[in-house]
């Protein structure tokens, strides 16, 4: 099985001098944890949080209305393919301690799975609940 048959594909994204704010709104409006950055062009160039903006933004004290997402978000996130395998994305996951993995094709974000994604397919919810125990184990990765 490959990571389009099991990714989200209808996806939101963001602007990297879009507010901190702003991507909070979108996290609550579309029940979602992550939101992937991008440049004009649906070039993938960063992934937000919602544990950067908790932890790096608001409890720092910064005002949310008035940072940038560019400032919080990470940069040159670790990426999949479309034709990637999900066993490879899983692993891939697990080393890099994300739950989440954007999904790239020619530059161009044009997917996300997550753990939950994977978990919802019954022939891989084994792989998704070791993966999430490997990413879950305390280490220096835990940003996504």
């Amino acid at each position: 099985m490959q990571i389009k048959d099991v990714m989200s594909k209808d996806i939101v994204n963001l602007n990297s001098n879009d507010s901190i704010e702003r991507a909070a709104q979108l996290m609550r409006q579309f029940d979602v944890g992550a939101i992937p950055v991008c440049d004009d062009s649906k070039k993938l160039v960063g992934i937000i949080t919602d544990r950067d903006i908790a932890l790096d933004c608001v409890a720092s004290g910064a005002n949310p209305n008035e940072q940038k997402i560019c400032d919080f978000m990470t940069s040159e996130p670790v990426c999949g393919s479309p034709d990637m395998d999900v066993y490879d994305a899983i692993r891939l996951m697990s080393r890099n301690q994300i739950r989440r993995l954007p999904v790239v094709e020619n530059n161009n974000l044009v997917g996300i799975v997550s753990l939950g994604d994977i978990s919802q397919e019954p022939t891989l919810q084994d792989n998704a609940e070791v993966a999430l125990r490997n990413i879950s184990e305390p280490g220096t990765n835990n940003h996504i």
